[in-house]
């Protein structure tokens, strides 16, 4: 593959903070690494090592673990200019705790942990903006988890739908999106989402089907 070794496309990215000549050295010698996935492709498995960082130029990658009954289960996105790895690769613990994996036609650029840490060693400002991307990652994860651990599913499925309820105006929802979306907005497998669904048609509080579900006590929204 052919790389185009114009650094404009980059100054978007965390490798924008450095000087240009020295980004089209290290594209030229190699020291970055242009990469692409396909869509779908397992780029790191559950277990294995961290030894470089991937910077999104353009695609989408998710990051994503087996739920308790088997279903595959998104737990975040990432997008152009996010780097995965960061966290982990001078971590104590480096191994990648969850599949990662290209949603669809993804580029990167790779960043081996000698050629990062050399960086973060001659670049002050190159370091700062690493250490910017680790900490908002750190904040995103805490609010995500965070979101997890005061909510149960029913209180997210309730939100949801008194939520939609104002927007459409109606206690006979239309779901705007698969009952697999749905289940990774609330951070449940799809097979939990489900169960609880059950439930709470078996108390009469709603009615559902494949793309709706009605509000039958309405008291739950309040």
């Amino acid at each position: 593959m052919s790389i185009n070794h114009s650094t404009t496309q980059y100054e978007k990215t965390i490798l924008g903070v450095l000087p240009p000549m020295l980004l089209s050295d290290y594209l030229a010698s190699g020291k970055f690494l242009k990469q692409s996935y396909n869509k779908n492709e397992i780029i790191h498995l559950e277990g294995d090592e961290c030894t470089q960082i991937e910077i999104i130029m353009q695609g989408e990658i998710v990051i994503e673990r087996i739920g308790l009954s088997g279903d595959l289960m998104t737990v975040n996105h990432f997008g152009k200019s996010d780097i995965i790895g960061a966290n982990l690769i001078f971590s104590s613990t480096d191994f990648y705790p969850m599949t990662i994996t290209s949603k669809k036609y993804t580029e990167v650029i790779v960043v081996q942990k000698d050629v990062l840490f050399e960086l973060c060693n001659s670049y002050p400002t190159f370091l700062m903006q690493f250490i910017k991307v680790i900490s908002d990652l750190s904040v995103l994860i805490g609010t995500k988890m965070k979101n997890r651990i005061s909510r149960t599913i029913r209180q997210s499925i309730i939100t949801y739908l008194s939520k939609q309820s104002k927007l459409q105006d109606s206690y006979n929802i239309t779901i705007t999106m698969s009952k697999k979306s749905l289940a990774e907005m609330f951070g449940v497998s799809r097979t939990s989402l489900s169960r609880e669904l059950q439930k709470m048609a078996a108390e009469n509080l709603i009615t559902f089907d494949a793309k709706t579900i009605q509000i039958l006590n309405t008291d739950i929204l309040e």
